[in-house]
């Protein structure tokens, strides 16, 4: 995958938590934009616990974000305030 579109990933607005899938099957979670740094030949992703990954961009394979929730008559339902 190109850098631009993992950029274009992590500054959405607003943001949305997404997984990298990696070539080799491993995921690697993106809850907050903070968590993670972009340059042309690494990606730096931080977990809540602390720990660390360090992935090369071609190596995801592709990115995958959650699907808002919806009723069960098909509307989306609208986010919770608090």
């Amino acid at each position: 995958m190109d850098v631009a579109g993992i950029r274009e990933a992590l500054r959405r607005q607003p943001f949305e938590p997404f997984v990298m899938r990696l070539a080799d099957g491993r995921s690697v979670p993106v809850r907050h934009p903070d968590f993670m740094a972009v340059h042309p030949r690494r990606i730096v992703v931080i977990a809540e616990d602390g720990a660390w990954s360090v992935v090369e961009p071609l190596l995801v394979a592709s990115l995958d974000c959650a699907q808002p929730k919806t009723r069960r008559n098909g509307k989306h339902r609208p986010p919770k305030d608090g």
